[in-house]
């Protein structure tokens, strides 16, 4: 049998990340406003890795000679979960 998907404790920091996903909506939020909201890069990333959002390129901006990457987060299921648990 299967164990029991194990409950996550979520840090303050995270819920605030995964709030702010949550109220975005289906578009998410660029890694620009998270980090201007004072969210952590690290912490990001880590939300990524354990299934709870998503980082994804969302389009190429060229700027002078130089190609910004303009990434976005959104929420996913497992993510939503968490947030109520």
């Amino acid at each position: 049998m299967p164990a029991p998907p194990r409950k996550r404790r979520l840090s303050a920091e995270q819920r605030r990340a995964l709030a702010m996903l949550a109220d975005a909506g289906r578009n998410g939020v660029t890694a620009a406003i998270m980090l201007a909201n004072g969210l952590k890069t690290k912490m990001l990333a880590h939300l990524d890795r354990e299934g709870l959002a998503t980082a994804m390129i969302a389009e190429r901006v060229k700027d002078g000679g130089k190609i910004i990457e303009v990434i976005r987060f959104r929420i996913t299921a497992a993510g939503r979960r968490a947030l109520e648990d």
